[in-house]
């Protein structure tokens, strides 16, 4: 190889951004969880930012917090819709209960 040759990439992994979840973060905060969505959004639009700084540890750390956020605000909405749903069928069947009398 030719010393004099440049070398076009380094490390093919600190050349890439990690995933920075802004629209997961967006969507959960639209549809599921706004609080957690919202944290989720700050540290998400932070990912690229600090990548591109030269912070990798940063952004990696960004992107893990806004991948964790966004997986428990997706559960919690997706529990309290299920928790829903179940003290509605609940609430029917008391109704079915005290008008029919099973």
């Amino acid at each position: 190889m030719d010393q004099n040759q440049p070398q076009s990439f380094n490390n093919s992994a600190s050349t890439i951004p990690p995933k920075s979840w802004l629209i997961e973060s967006i969507l959960v905060t639209v549809f599921c969880c706004q609080i957690l969505g919202i944290i989720s959004i700050i540290y998400a639009a932070g990912v690229e930012s600090k990548f591109y700084r030269g912070d990798i540890y940063g952004a990696e750390s960004a992107s893990s917090t806004a991948k964790t956020l966004v997986i428990i605000s997706a559960a919690t909405g997706v529990l309290t819709i299920v928790g829903i749903i179940i003290l509605a069928m609940m609430g029917v069947f008391a109704g079915l209960i005290h008008n029919y009398g099973f």
